[in-house]
């Protein structure tokens, strides 16, 4: 068992001298850290004491007043932790735990000797980084740098209320700008699948107002330079008419918008990128397919209303768990999401699923990013194992990977009903 009176003295007097940096390692047996890294924030005017919690490909935080960060880590060392690693503006400390719980302590300030060997400004240099350490550890509330910057007018995001005139953000308009921001954080990843020296098309179906619509084309097009045409499909003609008009509008010559389902849609014979956001259902489904039959290099995916494996799911095993019908509900929606990555993996697909926004401004909060890699993977076997422990047939499966529909690949088409009426209301 530690003996944590002197380590708690440590870590009292970590938190009290300037701190900057706290690192807890080397995990201890039966524990589910890999790390944990301490470091002070700026909350209002209040300091306080953020941990990152790093627990497989995870990272949680959590926030805390000195007292509680004291105690926080004294806990994690010698249970969780075997070593720790600290650093204030004027000193490091590491402090080493043995298998018998006896802690080592290091610490290690500035030489005298050292001192009097460094002249005057290179000490005054050095103190002065480890005092800005200190206060770029008080960073959390800094400005947040977006692509499409704050205070910079963009003519699309005025018109369709998101700024004004003068560039400010409109403050009830302020999360649909943090989600074009985020969309654009997602295209910037990909921007090495899209070809500079040849035009790329870009398909959104189900594009709605249309405002990431003209966000990719601002963005690559007028900010990235990028050679691209993007086409906009939709159903409600009145949409898609105001969408051309700001489309002619701002001289934007390779956007246009369209009225259409997507199954019926046949503008094109190839397309590099497919964009289909909050789809109702299996209009998500229509639209991967489609984008697999286009050869699309990028799909980009936020599905919408997963009922339809809510309504399939039986499991002797899964019963009991099954009852709680909201539970049911959202483990449909997330085995709906695991298989249609797991399909397109089987397409040749590398896919991640990834958070688009935070949980607290909608539950559709997962996007499916899927890159072309050609090699497909080989899990039909692991496929057919789980619809069958399930009972469910998506219909994304049915669309790509059922025998008679790779023998025969007929276009479906989707009722209308089933494409949402608008994105992001």
């Amino acid at each position: 068992m530690l003996e944590q009176g002197e380590v708690r003295k440590l870590f009292e007097e970590f938190l009290t001298e300037n701190p900057v940096l706290a690192i807890l390692s080397g995990q201890a047996e039966k524990t589910e850290f890999l790390k944990v890294r301490l470091h002070p924030v700026l909350l209002g005017e209040t300091v306080m004491f953020q941990a990152e919690e790093f627990r497989g490909k995870q990272v949680f935080h959590k926030n805390m007043d000195k007292d509680q960060a004291v105690s926080y880590l004294t806990a994690l060392l010698g249970t969780s932790f075997k070593q720790a690693q600290l650093e204030t503006a004027g000193w490091t400390a590491s402090v080493l735990v043995s298998k018998k719980g006896k802690a080592t302590i290091k610490v290690k300030k500035q030489k005298e000797g050292k001192e009097q060997r460094e002249g005057k400004e290179q000490r005054e240099e050095k103190k002065q980084r480890l005092e800005d350490a200190w206060k770029n550890g008080l960073s959390h509330n800094r400005k947040k740098q977006y692509i499409l910057e704050e205070g910079i007018s963009v003519p699309f995001l005025v018109d369709l209320g998101v700024q004004t005139r003068e560039g400010r953000i409109v403050h009830a308009r302020y999360d649909k700008f943090r989600q074009i921001n985020r969309f654009l954080e997602f295209i910037e990843d990909i921007l090495p699948k899209l070809d500079k020296e040849r035009e790329s098309v870009i398909l959104d179906f189900g594009c709605g107002k249309s405002y990431l619509t003209f966000a990719m084309y601002y963005y690559l097009k007028e900010l990235k330079g990028y050679p691209v045409r993007i086409i906009g499909l939709d159903l409600k003609e009145d949409v898609i008419e105001k969408c051309n008009e700001l489309a002619r509008r701002y001289g934007y010559e390779k956007l246009a918008f369209y009225t259409g389902d997507i199954a019926s849609y046949e503008g094109v014979d190839q397309v590099d990128m497919v964009v289909t956001l909050h789809a109702c259902d299996t209009a998500t489904d229509y639209a991967l397919e489609k984008a697999v039959r286009l050869g699309a290099a990028v799909i980009l995916s936020v599905p919408c209303c997963q009922h339809e494996l809510n309504n399939q799911m039986e499991s002797r095993l899964m019963k009991p768990v099954f009852q709680y019908g909201i539970i049911k509900e959202r483990m449909a929606a997330l085995y709906t999401d695991a298989l249609r990555a797991q399909i397109l993996e089987a397409m040749g697909y590398r896919v991640q699923i990834l958070e688009f926004i935070d949980m607290e401004h909608t539950p559709k909060n997962l996007l499916i990013r899927a890159v072309k890699q050609g090699k497909k993977k080989e899990n039909q076997k692991e496929l057919s194992a789980i619809m069958e422990e399930l009972h469910v047939e998506p219909t994304l499966y049915k669309l790509l990977l059922s025998q008679e529909k790779q023998e025969k690949l007929p276009q479906e088409k989707l009722p209308q009903e089933n494409l949402p009426r608008e994105k992001f209301p």
